[in-house]
């Protein structure tokens, strides 16, 4: 059964504590928070006082996934925010080990997320130090994006290299090719516009849960 993830990216802006209560009363796993700078990825999005408010509501684990350029700036106060994962791009992250211990060191799990143009064999000498593989099944940036398909060969080439690692897939998923994800080896569902645009938000993750 997979873990479900909705993406608060494409929540209502003006109504976050009642998207995030609906998460808290779903069948979702973790609630995930994408911090974008403006300079990684060409989007603004939340910062730390969001992270902050969102989290004295939310009554489960919080998914912090950082596209950001020095990320390792931040951790800390992120962490103090309430997050309780960590993840940090490989792209903007010139001394990763380092940056991984450091999450570890604030308590939090540690993951670290690839580009769709980046391969997974960049994660060898590291995957047996993290806990969660995110791989951006679109461009990261936007949300509501069209599902990139070499992800399903990304996702099996990984599971081949660790059996212990959580992997998350980010952007485009939908009841379409979530299977095909698990099948290949995903554990992690994020899910977005998919979600809070539906009609019924809590039938649809629960309709993803029971996949």
């Amino acid at each position: 059964m997979p873990l479900i993830a909705p993406s608060l990216l494409a929540a209502d802006f003006a109504n976050l504590q009642r998207d995030v209560e609906l998460v808290n009363r779903s069948e979702a796993d973790w609630l995930h928070f994408d911090v974008m700078d403006g300079r990684f990825v060409p989007n603004i999005s939340f910062g730390i006082p969001v992270a902050e408010a969102v989290s004295r509501h939310l009554t489960k684990p919080l998914d912090v996934h950082l596209m950001i350029v020095e990320p390792e700036k931040y951790l800390a106060a992120f962490a103090k925010a309430g997050a309780d994962h960590l993840t940090v791009h490989l792209e903007a992250c010139p001394h990763l080990h380092r940056t991984v211990q450091q999450i570890k060191e604030l308590g939090c799990e540690a993951g670290v997320a690839l580009n769709p143009h980046t391969p997974v064999s960049l994660l060898e000498d590291i995957i047996q130090d993290i806990d969660i593989v995110l791989l951006m099944s679109v461009n990261p940036g936007f949300g509501g994006q069209k599902f990139i398909e070499h992800t399903y060969e990304k996702v099996r080439k990984l599971r081949a290299m660790s059996d212990a690692v959580l992997i998350e897939i980010d952007g485009g998923v939908n009841l379409q090719n979530a299977p095909k994800l698990l099948e290949a080896g995903a554990d992690v569902l994020v899910a977005g516009h998919f979600v809070f645009s539906a009609d019924d938000p809590e039938a649809v993750i629960g309709e993803l849960k029971g996949l």
